[in-house]
């Protein structure tokens, strides 16, 4: 009998340790302290205008042969003295030695002020990333001084993926913020508000935003107050581990999910994905192991989209592949629950991918079949079809066969699939912590004696293996005989 557990709530996990905080500075009508006569000191004074500061530039008289196109720019032509830092917001220097940049740096942290020395990390308050600027919507990128070159390369890669026009809506979002705040709506209003936003927005990045895309938005807004939508059901597909292989559509679920159900086998680096404010609940199912029941995870489920969240029922693989997704579609349906299902990268593929053959091919097999390696009572399924099992065009995926493949071997032998027949066990499939046995189905499970006691474990059967190395494992292991 195999325990149960219930299910558990999980805090997200920590923020990492960070170097710097990123944080943004308003400068409209305040007056920054810059000094020095640098090609980088003009390139500072340009940004700081461009933030709306006043800049008093204390440079040596004709230090810049062009003069500055911004009347924010005010050339001082003198020194700067102590009594300059007084009301400042920042100050920012370039000198040529460490003992003027020290000066500079005390007198502003004497006045309270935040100081940046140009290429001297040692005496910074704050630092200046690699800046994407689709303003209102800017983007710094930072590597707390350590490599400049390498955050410009990053920024440039930002630069090419977000079109421009995504300042226009950026603007949008601006102006329009003030209709949406004016009723003091609930936050899960105002967010579904600005999701439905960054819906139009993403779709259609190089379009200007009208007086159109308001009406329309702020209409659905209205409707929205005088009936809070309800909640809804996602059933989606974290893939085999690896949390590139996510889909585009998995990953908006995530960052819209109020509540996300996770199975064990959902690596903890999908779930860092997810919008931090969701919470999380671990309803995971462990082979032969503490598992919670099924009808306790499809109440769970209804309850928290009858209060009106969004709930995502997050799934290793693809949900629909042995995933209990029919009885969590049914127990929505009958609550009136809107569901909606979203497919995921399966373990099979995973594996086989990262392994580098085609579960299908010519000839060799025309046709997949999943088969679980246990049932209910963790032992070999009774109604399973040993005929289908022994087919010499087929490739066979079994999951979760860990404790039964000795049995499922001898049965699948004795009813006629040849001992020959190349086989991989694989275990953690796409992480980094996969690894996998090849042998000749009649070796297999003795060729799994080393292999974890833990983790996601599948068994692929058929002559499209033969392109991995089957010397991985030597010829001569005991082998496994049909009765």
């Amino acid at each position: 009998m195999i325990p149960h557990r219930a299910p558990t709530s999980q805090p997200p996990a920590r923020i990492a340790p960070l170097a710097t905080l990123p944080v943004f500075h308003k400068l409209q009508g305040r007056f920054v302290v810059l000094a020095g006569h640098s090609d980088g000191v003009r390139w500072k004074a340009e940004l700081l205008a461009a933030a709306g500061a006043e800049v008093r530039l204390f440079a040596p008289p004709g230090a810049f042969a062009e003069p500055f196109a911004d009347a924010r720019i005010r050339l001082q032509d003198r020194p700067w003295k102590p009594a300059d830092f007084a009301g400042a917001a920042l100050a920012i220097g370039d000198f040529e030695t460490d003992d003027q940049a020290g000066a500079f740096a005390a007198a502003a942290r004497k006045a309270g002020i935040p100081v940046n020395l140009i290429d001297r990390p040692a005496f910074c308050d704050f630092q200046f990333g690699a800046i994407v600027n689709r303003s209102p919507l800017v983007i710094s990128i930072s590597t707390d001084g350590a490599a400049p070159v390498f955050g410009q390369a990053i920024r440039a890669r930002i630069e090419a993926m977000l079109p421009p026009g995504l300042a226009h809506w950026a603007a949008a979002a601006r102006d329009w913020r003030r209709y949406v705040q004016a009723s003091r709506p609930a936050y899960a209003l105002r967010r579904l508000f600005w999701e439905r936003f960054t819906e139009r927005a993403m779709a259609e990045p190089e379009r200007r935003p009208d007086a159109g895309d308001r009406r329309d938005l702020l209409r659905a807004f209205a409707r929205d107050r005088q009936a809070p939508p309800a909640g809804r059901v996602s059933l989606v597909g974290a893939g085999p581990g690896d949390p590139d292989l996510l889909t585009l559509k998995a990953l908006r679920a995530l960052h819209s999910a109020d509540v996300i159900l996770h199975d064990d086998l959902v690596a903890p680096e999908i779930l860092d994905l997810a919008r931090r404010e969701s919470e999380r609940i671990r309803v995971g199912k462990t082979g032969h192991g503490p598992s919670c029941r099924q009808g306790d995870i499809s109440a769970l489920i209804v309850r928290e989209a009858l209060a009106g969240k969004r709930v995502v029922r997050l799934k290793g693989g693809d949900p629909l592949i042995f995933g209990r997704a029919t009885e969590e579609i049914d127990a929505c349906r009958r609550a009136g629950v809107a569901v909606d299902i979203i497919p995921g990268i399966s373990s099979a593929q995973g594996a086989a991918a990262v392994l580098g053959f085609s579960l299908t091919e010519r000839k060799k097999a025309r046709r997949i079949q999943y088969v679980t390696g246990h049932g209910e009572d963790g032992l070999l399924p009774a109604d399973m079809n040993w005929a289908a099992i022994a087919d010499p065009v087929t490739t066979t995926v079994v999951y979760m066969p860990r404790r039964t493949l000795e049995g499922f071997v001898r049965e699948a032998l004795a009813a006629g699939l040849a001992p020959a027949t190349p086989a991989v066990a694989v275990v953690n499939a796409t992480r980094p912590t996969q690894i996998h046995r090849c042998a000749r189905i009649d070796a297999l499970p003795v060729a799994l004696g080393d292999l974890p006691e833990t983790g996601p474990m599948l068994v692929m059967i058929g002559a499209v293996i033969r392109e991995i190395q089957l010397t991985d494992i030597e010829m001569n292991l005991p082998l496994i005989a049909a009765e």
